[in-house]
């Protein structure tokens, strides 16, 4: 892994500098050619010798369910000429980073077992930027094996209310 952000840690850099006017339209335009290029398939077709650059690009830029700038046409081509696609994750992840840093914000994902609702969702988010001291940006994404509770990621932080880390808690204090 840290090779991959070696190498994405400067397209997140140059797109983060050229794109300063527009830091949210370009990170969603980057988000969406970071989800295409995380398709196992696709990179097996790209990476094929009889598949050109060109060819390429008319596939990934038909995919994207919106139409791309001409700087997110550019990035595509520079990426797709340097052989680099399968970085475009690591370097959409990279670029938020720099986003969040700028703003002095920071994403959260919840993972929770069942989904929860807006004003619930506002209530939590009041919350979380109370303990971790600082604005988040929250997303929510379910997970069934947590059986009840929450798991709040924010950066390397971790914070479990899940019912499922309180169960483990007490195995190991029964078996300890």
């Amino acid at each position: 892994m840290a090779e991959l952000a070696t190498i994405a840690r400067p397209y997140a850099d140059a797109l983060f500098k050229a794109q300063a006017s527009d830091l949210a339209g370009t990170a969603a335009w980057l988000d969406e050619l970071s989800a295409v290029a995380d398709n196992a398939q696709l990179q097996q077709f790209i990476d094929s010798p009889k598949v050109s650059d060109e060819q390429a690009f008319e596939l990934i830029s038909g995919v994207v369910r919106t139409a791309l700038p001409e700087a997110g046409k550019n990035f595509l081509r520079l990426v797709i000429e340097n052989r680099r696609l399968s970085v475009l994750p690591v370097v959409a992840q990279q670029y938020r980073a720099l986003m969040n840093a700028q703003a002095g914000t920071a994403d959260a994902v919840v993972y929770s077992a069942f989904p929860i609702d807006a004003a619930a969702l506002v209530d939590l988010s009041s919350t979380l930027e109370k303990r971790f001291a600082r604005k988040l940006n929250v997303s929510v994404e379910l997970d069934a094996a947590l059986i009840g509770g929450i798991r709040v990621v924010v950066g390397d932080e971790v914070l479990d209310t899940s019912v499922k880390a309180r169960l483990e808690q007490m195995k190991s204090a029964l078996t300890a």
